[in-house]
């Protein structure tokens, strides 16, 4: 059940390090497919740090020619600045399968919470529904303590994203028995309101078996940092695919 979208800003950060474009993200995301990968997902930011709105349109296109899903994240409250359109207007010229709301600041290294249902919600609503209305599935970042995780599917969301950096840390630890179980909980109380489940953020190989194996029905993983990493020492096929024997999708 579960595909891997593979985060791809990492190659940006790095081609952005030194102007031009090389390394090429249109590039690695095609290795990326080429080796079995089920989508590609970018995280374009206000400061274009990154990933940059003519990646996102360059991707759109490479995604929509290969029929893989496009999955674009971003902060939907950020207003545009030059260069950067705003994350709907992103989203309404390229019509991604996915939009995944995060509620990230410019002063964050990368996003560290879910929303804020009750402060959030009422300006989320509108939000979701134009999105919607571009044919995009939207998925909204949230902490697997959320109490309120059942208010996304009443903001007419489609799915939730569980943040897992704290199940990462638990298990780098060498504890993550807790962690998983309320990952777990987050999971089925989601799904009890309609919701499906993604999760992303400092997922591994190593630690992606267990909480797949532990927390039910995750339908998608969006996986960079780490997988950007690994690949730095064994190259992106291998590393791609290494990821898809750890969730059974293996399509060699």
């Amino acid at each position: 059940m579960t595909r891997l979208s593979v985060n791809v800003n990492k190659i940006a950060v790095l081609r952005n390090s030194r102007g031009g474009n090389d390394p090429d993200v249109l590039r690695a995301a095609t290795a990326c497919l080429d080796a079995g990968a089920h989508g590609i997902t970018v995280h374009p930011r206000p400061d274009q740090r990154h990933i940059r709105a003519d990646d996102v349109h360059a991707l759109s296109m490479l995604t929509r020619q290969r029929g893989v899903e496009f999955n674009i994240e971003g902060n939907p409250f950020a207003p545009p600045r030059a260069g950067y359109p705003g994350l709907l207007p992103l989203c309404e010229q390229t019509r991604p399968a996915q939009a995944t709301l995060v509620p990230d600041g410019d002063g964050q290294l990368t996003s560290d919470h879910g929303f804020d249902f009750a402060r959030d919600g009422e300006r989320l609503r509108p939000l979701i529904a134009a999105l919607k209305g571009y044919g995009c599935r939207v998925s909204l970042f949230v902490d697997a303590g959320n109490p309120d995780i059942a208010t996304a599917a009443a903001l007419g969301a489609d799915r939730i994203e569980l943040y897992t950096g704290p199940y990462a840390e638990a298990f780098a630890a060498g504890a993550p028995d807790a962690a998983v179980d309320l990952f777990a909980d987050a999971a089925r109380r989601a799904q009890a309101a309609g919701l499906g489940v993604n999760a992303g953020h400092d997922l591994s190989q190593a630690n992606l078996g267990r909480f797949l194996r532990d927390v039910p029905q995750v339908l998608e993983v969006s996986i960079g940092h780490a997988l950007i990493g690994e690949a730095l020492y064994d190259g992106l096929d291998a590393t791609v695919k290494g990821y898809l024997r750890i969730i059974g999708r293996d399509l060699r």
